[in-house]
């Protein structure tokens, strides 16, 4: 997939677990994990909403396009 997602880089650069971020966002810890390491197909955006809220970053700090060249 050419959606990159960022997650974990973000979770280091603010000092923050991801069970904490699961906690604060109320989502589950197995949820996030799959969308930390991209196993997933799509995200709601209340989900991206809460994960930059509680980050305090921008979508583009952790999504990112990259193509793929075949």
């Amino acid at each position: 997939m050419a959606i990159q997602i960022n997650l974990d880089m973000m979770l280091v650069k603010k000092k923050m677990s991801l069970t904490e971020l699961a906690l604060r966002i109320d989502i589950s810890v197995t949820n996030l994990s799959l969308l930390k390491t991209g196993k997933v197909k799509g995200m709601r955006f209340s989900t991206l909403e809460a994960i930059c809220r509680e980050l305090n970053c921008q979508p583009g700090d952790i999504l990112e396009y990259r193509p793929e060249y075949v």
